[in-house]
């Protein structure tokens, strides 16, 4: 399976804001459920690809969402690294 394709949709300007947004909202504001947060980084990506690029099209909104979910797996990533 070639995942190439994908890297046509990463903006990684978007994911690190939202990497950095969500770490911000994980550990500074305890009334937000951590499982509302892929979703604030879903929106907040598809928010700042349409600010980059300048125009709405479905391929910008899915390289936002792309990239502000990747943040979370990102995130992820980074923790199991860490902690073992």
């Amino acid at each position: 399976m070639d995942l190439n394709m994908l890297n046509d949709y990463l903006a990684v300007v978007v994911v690190g804001i939202c990497l950095c947004v969500g770490y911000i909202i994980k550990t500074s504001l305890n009334f937000i459920p951590n499982k509302y947060i892929p979703l604030m980084m879903g929106i907040l990506g598809c928010i700042l690809n349409v600010w980059i690029c300048g125009s709405i099209t479905p391929e910008i909104l899915l390289g936002g969402l792309f990239s502000g979910l990747t943040s979370c797996g990102l995130h992820q990533v980074f923790k199991q690294l860490i902690n073992g």
